[in-house]
């Protein structure tokens, strides 16, 4: 266990990550869940009217959006889940862990084959899905949320469907689809490759540079940053699938919002004059993976599934050569 010295040097750490963080991971969020069609719509009465929501281009225009509109409460929706999961991982890891592991931060997957990190994967994944749902819905919705009440922001953020039943969170159309193809590219694709190419990174410390073949290393690194093109639509269609809630009655499809009595509590919004983002219609919702990147395409253009696409290519050559 650590002293605690350790302990609060620790926790400080971890506070000014999530300061730092929050902000960032919820405008990209944002931006990438926004709703922004290219085409003509339907008013009421069936007329054709041009789409009239907000038009944002880049990443930290989101930014800027988010503290004009909602302030800095605006942008560090989502803290509260993101802070919890945190703070439970941080507490596991202190219990399980050798000091020496946390002061260095050594702790990595267990290393057991492709096949044993595939499954460690995808099983961090599925504990951690609920959470990620919840966290992207509170930065998504243009309710304010209260920091300290839990119940009334499920109530918000959840349908009465997924409070009776929250396994079916788990049964958003696509949604595990998504997040096991992006684990299994990485896992099974750049990991594999990385092993065949460069075999001498998966040693402990650092590599003496005449060990490493420049040839294969600019390979390994061109494949990385090639898929930048798999990838990012992989995250934004899971981010677009994980804001669409889950809802099952009669006048309603099993994956369809609920329009009436579901947020009758939320009459205060974040943004005083305007909402940050759009959201897509709740009447017309995806209904697959497939299905969600196609209707992106048709409905927004082919640049809508490479949003922030630079933040991808970042993380993807973080991974791949750590």
């Amino acid at each position: 266990m650590l002293g605690l010295l350790d302990m609060l040097l620790l926790l400080g750490s971890l506070a000014l990550s999530l300061a730092i963080l929050v902000p960032l991971a919820g405008a990209l969020v944002r931006f990438r869940a926004h709703y922004n069609p290219k085409g003509l719509q339907l008013d009421s009465e069936g007329g054709v009217q041009p789409h009239t929501g907000p038009v944002i281009s880049s990443f930290f225009s989101m930014l800027k959006r988010v503290h004009r509109i909602e302030g800095w409460p605006g942008l560090y929706k989502g803290l509260m889940p993101t802070l919890l999961s945190t703070l439970v991982i941080t507490f596991f890891l202190m219990i399980f862990l050798s000091d020496s592991n946390l002061r260095h931060g050594t702790y990595s997957a267990p290393d057991a084959g492709v096949v044993g990190i595939l499954v460690y994967s995808i099983f961090a994944m599925l504990v951690s899905l609920p959470q990620v749902i919840i966290t992207n819905r509170a930065i998504t919705t243009p309710h304010k949320l209260p920091y300290l009440n839990p119940i009334y922001s499920l109530r918000v953020l959840l349908t009465p469907t997924e409070r009776r039943r929250p396994w079916i969170l788990y049964l958003t159309p696509g949604l595990l689809t998504a997040q096991v193809a992006h684990i299994a590219y990485i896992v099974l694709g750049l990991r594999s490759i990385r092993q065949l190419l460069l075999p001498e990174l998966a040693n402990p410390g650092m590599p003496r540079r005449e060990e490493i073949s420049p040839v294969k290393f600019v390979i390994f690194f061109v494949i990385t940053l090639l898929s930048t093109i798999i990838l990012t639509p992989l995250e934004i269609i899971a981010i677009r699938l994980s804001i669409q809630r889950n809802h099952a009655a009669p006048e309603f499809n099993s994956i369809s919002q609920e329009e009436e009595g579901d947020a009758e509590e939320a009459t205060e919004y974040a943004g005083v004059e305007e909402d940050v983002i759009g959201l897509r219609t709740e009447r017309e919702p995806y209904v697959g993976l497939v299905d969600c990147g196609k209707r992106i395409i048709e409905e927004e253009g082919l640049g809508a599934l490479y949003r922030a696409w630079w933040l991808t290519t970042l993380g993807s050559l973080s991974g791949a050569f750590s």
